[in-house]
């Protein structure tokens, strides 16, 4: 076939959706209805990959709910720890509040998670980074500090640098990383944006489209959805 030697990667295209639900039901921009939201663009556009930050628990759960099949799904869920007590942050209803990672893939998934070095004394959440390998690719999400850019840029270089750098190839990251710029990206990783405070990013990828998803006013951002070329 033209164009395609003996030395050209093999290469699949993944779909990776990226969003921040505010559903601790503390924070102001709660409504009750992104996670519903978050559901019917699943079944929408049917992504591969799906990065939720501001969530509880059971929210995991009802998003691989909606994939076409959910027991091809493969999940995680990270919770944020909270720095007064030790234990972990709650929602308002009492489940435990943080991060999770939901992907497409057959065999059997790895967790992956760790509390970033550098942290807002200021700040009671402790930012926290989560990832699952799986037979074909990882995925990452975090979601950085909202109080220090400084500390948030030194959480980012952290997980797109060693903690990228350790995962099996190649990785796919999608998080609010709080910045309005990423500077000091690590060569080889394509980077979209919603053009406010979320990322996805890619190594061993080309982006083949990127678009902001409308989650109707249920959450205070949109959805981020990037097609990737990807190879191994």
């Amino acid at each position: 076939m033209a164009g395609i030697t003996a030395s050209t990667p093999p290469r699949m295209v993944v779909v990776a959706l990226q969003l921040n639900l505010c559903d601790s039901g503390i924070a102001g921009c709660f409504t009750g209805r992104a996670v519903a939201r978050a559901a019917a663009l699943i079944k929408a556009y049917a992504p591969d990959v799906v990065t939720v930050n501001e969530v509880c628990r059971d929210d995991v759960t009802t998003l691989r709910a909606a994939f076409p099949d959910p027991s091809a799904v493969r999940s995680a869920f990270q919770p944020v720890p909270d720095r007064r007590t030790g234990l972990a942050t709650r929602c308002r209803d009492g489940q435990e509040y943080g991060i999770g990672v939901l992907m497409r893939s057959a065999g059997t998934a790895t967790i992956h998670t760790g509390v970033f070095p550098a942290q807002d004394p200021a700040d009671p959440e402790k930012r926290v980074w989560l990832c699952l390998t799986a037979d074909r690719y990882a995925a990452c999400t975090t979601h950085l500090s909202d109080h220090d850019s400084g500390v948030a840029a030194a959480q980012g270089a952290h997980l797109l640098g060693a903690v990228v750098s350790s995962l099996p190839q190649p990785v796919l990251v999608g998080g609010d990383f709080n910045l309005r710029r990423l500077d000091g990206v690590p060569a080889g990783l394509v980077t979209r944006t919603d053009g406010g405070l979320q990322y996805v990013l890619a190594t061993q990828a080309t982006v083949l489209r990127a678009e902001r998803l409308d989650t109707a006013g249920t959450t205070d951002h949109p959805g981020l959805l990037v097609t990737l070329s990807v190879w191994r």
